[in-house]
């Protein structure tokens, strides 16, 4: 990872909360090696957002959401269906009690409530009062509803794409990353003295 960020001299890279040690050793990384051979990276700062830097397992709200977990419903994938997604969101873990509100102590809710408030845009204020009143069946439904219109122009662009016309895509931006991650190996070649 920090390879990945400093070839590039990346000067603001977007993590989750559970990604900020690995950007410390990347910046740790850089500063060293800018006191000892002299400026050659750029030292990165994170960009975590404010809400949504770690969205949690739909079937495990104690742990993060990641495609390579166990569990199949316990995460959405950009190219889900929209009977999987709605599968996926009706079948999620809830808390006890019937109220549809971000609390700390009840993270299964806040979890549902966060993907809401991100797809949105609706202030957490206005998530809550948007759901007061409403038993999670209603809930769960509106939030499929609104994870599948939200993928739903992705998926219909992914779907426009065959292999050769996503590599025309790709090359110029992979040349790009080449001719950048080039300069700063050769810069880092040339101050530890390797070349």
């Amino acid at each position: 990872m920090a390879a990945d960020i400093l070839l590039y001299q990346t000067d603001l890279v977007p993590i989750g909360q559970d990604q900020k040690q690995h950007l410390e050793l990347t910046r740790d990384l850089a500063e060293r090696f800018n006191r000892d051979f002299g400026e050659t990276f750029v030292v990165p700062d994170a960009y975590i957002p404010p809400a949504g830097a770690k969205i949690m397992s739909l079937a495990d709200p104690t742990k993060k959401m990641s495609k390579s977990d166990e569990d199949a419903n316990g995460s959405i994938l950009l190219l889900d269906d929209a009977d999987t997604v709605t599968k996926k969101i009706k079948r999620a873990v809830t808390d006890s009690g019937t109220e549809i509100r971000f609390d700390d102590s009840r993270p299964a809710i806040t979890n549902l409530l966060t993907i809401y408030h991100l797809l949105t845009g609706k202030s957490v204020e206005e998530s809550e009062v948007h759901f007061s009143g409403m038993g999670y069946g209603q809930f769960k439904s509106e939030l499929a509803e609104t994870v599948v219109e939200f993928l739903r122009p992705f998926q219909d662009r992914v779907k426009h794409f065959d292999d050769e016309t996503l590599l025309s895509i790709l090359k110029p931006g992979a040349e790009k990353a080449r001719t950048v991650a080039s300069e700063t190996l050769k810069n880092v070649y040339a101050k530890t003295g390797i070349i």
